[in-house]
């Protein structure tokens, strides 16, 4: 059986808000995809309703890739506590977390419901399921709580 590295992590050692290098893989051409954990909020004491997650999920679609080269994908975790950013290339730790609060300082201050993209019956699979005034909240308390470069100790961005 494979070992799965999120599934290795003590997720009662970490302190959300932050992002968290999982891995970097090099593919048979020499290109490098990196994988990030986003965490929102601290495992196993708080999740994000899944309106306000889906919504967060289509606006980070968009907003990380205006400042963040290669985003391949930004995924939800299934436990609703934050995102897996899969990247192109090798930016740091630091480098995520200020296209992150930037990202969600955008959410909470200035998207209006028509900025979120892919929320309708066409573009999206569940798109009855979105609330921008849940991931407007959401994204307040995560910027005010500030957001670290470090999963094990505080280092705000």
């Amino acid at each position: 059986m494979a070992e799965v590295e999120s599934f290795t992590l003590d997720h009662t050692k970490v302190k959300a808000p932050y992002v968290r290098l999982i891995t970097k893989e090099n593919g048979r051409e020499g290109d490098t995809i990196t994988n990030f954990d986003l965490r929102f909020v601290q495992p196993n004491e708080n999740a994000i309703p899944t309106g306000g997650l889906h919504t967060i999920e289509h606006l980070l679609a968009d907003l990380l890739r205006d400042r963040l080269t290669g985003v391949i994908d930004c995924s939800p975790f299934g436990c609703r506590t934050g995102f897996h950013l899969i990247v192109w290339g090798e930016p740091t730790a630091h480098e995520v977390a200020v296209a992150l609060k930037e990202s969600l300082e955008e959410i909470a201050e200035k998207t209006q419901w028509e900025d979120v993209q892919g929320t309708d019956i066409i573009s999206c699979g569940n798109y009855r399921d979105h609330s921008l005034f849940s991931a407007k909240e959401w994204a307040k308390k995560i910027v005010a709580e500030g957001i670290s470069d470090d999963a094990f100790e505080r280092h705000l961005v």
